[in-house]
């Protein structure tokens, strides 16, 4: 009899696989089945298939801190970057839900991409008539701070918001799925580590920059750029000229597969601070030396320069610098640059918003958010050029860009310093600008597209 209850036992198992496999194709069917053995490993038991696809890695959890680099450098970040959400099925229920899968929402993560992210959820939720969950990867979640970013941006849902850490590589975290819920990604390393449980069709991945740009040649490289040729996923893509440039480079389907949108900058939020009668003028450079794309190098050489040639005159100018991890510099025989870091949101806009004169380079096609930042909020701003982003005095006849070299971006500064010491002029080009104003209208048509297709 034993033989015999032994040998139904492993009858049921070989039709559950089997149904199962049908469903969900054999990766699936075997991810499966490694998990179910793991977890039954010592005993013997019978292997029940009667969930989609649920996925782990079989390694210990990490140690997780908003400390880790939430881009992949190399293999072993690879690995754990990419573990895959462990998703489980739940029944259809009478509201819809929408969820953001993010690596962290700490006060100094919010600025610009992270920030859009968490709009665009919000006004998506709201389109659905659906709730909102916010999962975290690399740093537990700080509600507080997403409250006060959707407050300041004139945002307000609707429905339930709700929040959950799901630290890469934890194999004990479990996510519920719902049969029709939308996944928002926001890396090309969190959209692949939804694509291992998660059907592609559900997922929109949010791409705000050529992230293989961040990496050499390689396995991480290759992983980013398998996610962008993935054709099951939708892409909403921050900026035109960005869309454009990828679909230049080879990502053709991206002309049907990808709707983009142009950001904005409320009028509650980047504005012309007052400022004290007689008090310097301020000079703010966008630091951020670990992050290679935004050359902090180049713009110490700049900064090096613009102060030896009397440009910066440090008697008629405070230079700030905004950003993080920056090092202690001095520039001529005295002059210390005041270090602003990891700022609230509120505290970085009232920093623009005194400010005369901006730097902040950005070596990609993307415009980057600070220079729109500075030009919403009244002050005169020098980037670079790179691939098709060659001019932005569209957006602002207040943004200057050039060449990314040395002598370049000095004379830049120099064309830059007069205009901001030019009050009319400066007024009326912020005055003038075509920046948007009201994310509502920005994500309108994406929005639209994206839940409105059912």
């Amino acid at each position: 009899m034993p033989i015999l209850n032994t040998m139904a036992r492993a009858g049921n198992a070989a039709r559950r696989i089997a149904s199962y496999w049908r469903r969900f194709g054999w990766r699936a069917t075997i991810i499966r089945l490694h998990v179910e053995l793991q977890r039954r490993r010592g005993g013997v038991a019978e292997v029940q298939i009667a969930e989609p696809p649920l996925a782990t890695m079989a390694r210990p959890p990490r140690q997780h801190t908003s400390q880790l680099m939430p881009s992949p450098q190399g293999a072993e970040q690879l690995v754990e970057a990419v573990a895959p959400l462990r998703t489980y099925w739940v029944a259809a229920r009478s509201r819809q839900r929408v969820t953001l899968v993010i690596d962290s929402i700490a006060r100094g993560s919010l600025f610009g991409g992270a920030g859009t992210a968490l709009i665009l959820a919000a006004l998506l939720a709201n389109r659905r008539g659906a709730d909102l969950r916010i999962i975290t990867r690399t740093a537990p979640p700080a509600p507080s701070n997403v409250d006060q970013l959707w407050r300041i941006n004139n945002i307000e849902l609707d429905g339930e918001s709700q929040f959950v850490f799901a630290p890469r590589g934890d194999t004990n975290k479990e996510i519920d799925l719902l049969p029709d819920e939308l996944i928002v990604t926001t890396s090309w390393w969190t959209t692949a580590a939804a694509l291992l449980t998660i059907p592609p069709a559900q997922i929109v991945y949010l791409l705000q920059e050529d992230e293989r740009m961040f990496y050499l040649f390689g396995d991480v490289r290759l992983s980013c750029e398998n996610v962008f040729r993935n054709q099951g996923i939708r892409f909403v893509i921050n900026t035109q000229v960005l869309k454009q440039h990828l679909i230049n480079d080879g990502l053709s389907h991206l002309q049907r597969q990808a709707c983009s949108f142009e950001p904005a900058f409320p009028a509650s939020v980047y504005y012309p601070r007052a400022k004290t009668p007689g008090s310097k003028m301020r000079f703010v450079f966008y630091a951020r030396p670990l992050n290679p794309r935004n050359l902090f190098f180049l713009g110490h050489e700049v900064i090096t320069a613009a102060v030896a040639r009397g440009v910066l005159d440090p008697k008629e100018w405070e230079l700030i610098f905004v950003g993080r991890d920056v090092p202690d510099l001095q520039y001529g025989t005295d002059c210390i640059p005041v270090k602003r870091e990891n700022l609230s949101w509120g505290d970085y806009a009232d920093l623009l918003g005194g400010a005369d004169l901006g730097l902040s380079l950005m070596y990609t096609p993307h415009p980057s958010y600070p220079p729109l930042d500075m030009a919403a909020s009244g002050a005169v701003v020098v980037t670079n050029r790179h691939g098709l982003k060659q001019d932005l005095s569209h957006l602002s006849a207040n943004i200057i860009c050039c060449e990314p070299s040395c002598e370049d971006l000095v004379r830049a500064l120099a064309q830059g310093v007069a205009l901001a010491r030019d009050a009319r002029q400066r007024q009326a080009n912020h005055q003038s600008n075509t920046l948007q104003r009201d994310w509502r209208v920005s994500l309108g048509e994406v929005v639209e597209q994206i839940a409105g297709a059912r």
